[in-house]
């Protein structure tokens, strides 16, 4: 499956992902910097459908409904890459699952 790591992620998070996935960053798109409506619909427009974030904001900034997107926002206490690498086992599950367009939490 393909991810998008969003660029609140930390860049090299994206090696400790099975090879199963493709991993790809907001930054390897060349779409920093962009609104996160924008984001969403480029992502729509390349057949992107996962985005992980660690922005608890933008399902409530975004209307998520219209885009086939689904959304992983990690419940993390900072952006720091020890503290992320930590929520790899989870995501990799739920990837693992046929997931839904929307926001998906994972604590």
């Amino acid at each position: 499956m393909k991810l998008l790591l969003d660029e609140n992620i930390p860049r090299k998070l994206k090696y400790r992902f099975s090879e199963l996935h493709e991993v790809l960053t907001v930054p390897d798109m060349g779409w920093s910097g962009i609104t996160n409506g924008d984001l969403l619909k480029k992502m729509q427009s390349k057949g992107l459908r996962v985005l992980l974030s660690v922005d608890k904001n933008m399902s409530h900034q975004q209307n998520l409904k219209y885009y086939n997107v689904s959304l992983i926002v990690l419940n993390s206490k900072d952006t720091r890459y020890d503290s992320l690498v930590a929520f790899i086992p989870k995501i990799e599950q739920l990837l693992e699952q046929e997931i839904t367009s929307g926001l998906i939490l994972v604590d």
